[in-house]
């Protein structure tokens, strides 16, 4: 049951798989939603500009079939008056055109699905099983656009039916009005049947965007495996992303190790802890070396006592340098006055060392602020 439960597609899909579909060409679509806007503009273009592109219309066939003399002695100005035609026709329908052109543009970000991929445009011969093709007749998707399909059908013709039962009086009445006002009247009512049967598709087209986006997700689902692999994949392997730490952790130690000589004084506590300090006069303040505890204590003190570090015991600070320092780091300020006590302690020594005299005595009781004062059990 663990396995068939691990095959299962029950996980939501990841970021990095819906961008892989992205890159596919997998996005949501709406077929619904762009027939609608397409078909709203078209309608409101028509409402609104019904007239001035009736007008326009007119002027082209009336131009079209108006007969020149000229023609007939001279056949090449026929090619001439088609093009300016032409060039009438296109200026007087590019808004509606140009209109309906943005309109088709709109479903993929109002879907957030505007990608650019050449993937989906190479050949995938797949597609050309007839096996698979059978299998998406009878799909889930299929039954759904052809339920989509008898549902606009009864409402568009439900609304047909409405409209024109409610306009019945009015087509009769073109029969008795003059043909100029007849096609007016004849053009609005066409215009605003139109624009309602396209209103009605709206019901479509709130039922439509949900399932296409649920389907979209339902198909990019993955499986329990998939998500682990996945986060293997952009996480690493826990196993190898341990031993790179492992190594990080083993070269930082060996670098700590490496600065230890360069310490003016480490600092112990006396067995638990070491930390090495340095301070030189382009320093700001004193900063750490090396630090450690247990076995990298040792290895600490054994390295200094190797390269004549001094070394001072101090139990209190050397538990405060250890746990509120890091290597690289400057000590903190509240620290400066006991770390002064230190190396002033250290170049007493190095004068002892260098010239002899009375051995200078080791600082006692060196004070740590309590709100950085770390007990010997920690």
């Amino acid at each position: 049951m663990a396995e068939d439960s691990d095959l299962e597609k029950t996980e939501q899909p990841t970021g990095r798989r819906i961008e892989k579909a992205r890159e596919e060409g997998q996005v949501p679509r709406s077929r619904e939603l762009g027939s609608f806007l397409v078909l709203m503009v078209a309608a409101s273009a028509f409402w609104l500009l019904g007239s001035w592109l009736a007008e326009r219309a007119t002027t082209l066939v009336r131009q079209g079939l108006t007969m020149d003399a000229a023609f007939l002695k001279e056949p090449h100005q026929a090619l001439l008056r088609l093009t300016d035609l032409g060039q009438y026709a296109l200026i007087s329908f590019s808004p509606l055109v140009l209109a309906m052109a943005v309109a088709a543009l709109i479903p993929p970000f109002l879907l957030n699905s505007w990608v650019l991929s050449t993937k989906s445009l190479m050949p995938n011969f797949g597609r050309m099983n007839p096996m698979t093709g059978i299998g998406r007749m009878f799909s889930w998707n299929s039954l759904m656009e052809l339920f989509k399909s008898v549902l606009k059908a009864l409402l568009i013709g439900g609304v047909a039916v409405i409209l024109l039962w409610n306009e019945w009086a009015d087509i009769f009445g073109l029969l008795a009005q003059p043909l100029d006002e007849g096609l007016a009247s004849a053009g609005k009512l066409l215009t605003f049947t139109f624009l309602m049967l396209v209103a009605a598709m709206i019901l479509i087209v709130l039922a439509d965007v949900p399932f296409q986006v649920w389907q979209y997700y339902d198909k990019l689902k993955m499986t329990k495996d998939e998500v682990k692999r996945e986060m293997k994949e952009s996480d690493g392997d826990p196993q190898v992303k341990g031993r790179i730490r492992s190594l990080q952790r083993e070269a930082a130690r060996k670098r700590m190790m490496a600065a230890v000589p360069q310490a003016d004084v480490i600092v112990t506590n006396p067995t638990h802890y070491a930390v090495a300090l340095s301070y030189k006069e382009n320093m700001a303040a004193p900063k750490v070396l090396a630090k450690g505890m247990g076995v990298i204590a040792q290895k600490i003190r054994a390295l200094g006592l190797e390269h004549g570090v001094p070394m001072l015991e101090a139990p209190p600070l050397a538990r405060a340098l250890f746990r509120h320092t890091e290597i690289d780091d400057q000590i903190p300020g509240t620290l400066y006055a006991a770390v002064a006590e230190v190396l002033a302690y250290v170049y007493q020594l190095n004068r002892w060392r260098a010239k002899g005299g009375d051995y200078p005595l080791p600082p006692k009781a060196l004070e740590v602020p309590p709100e950085l004062f770390v007990p010997e059990a920690a």
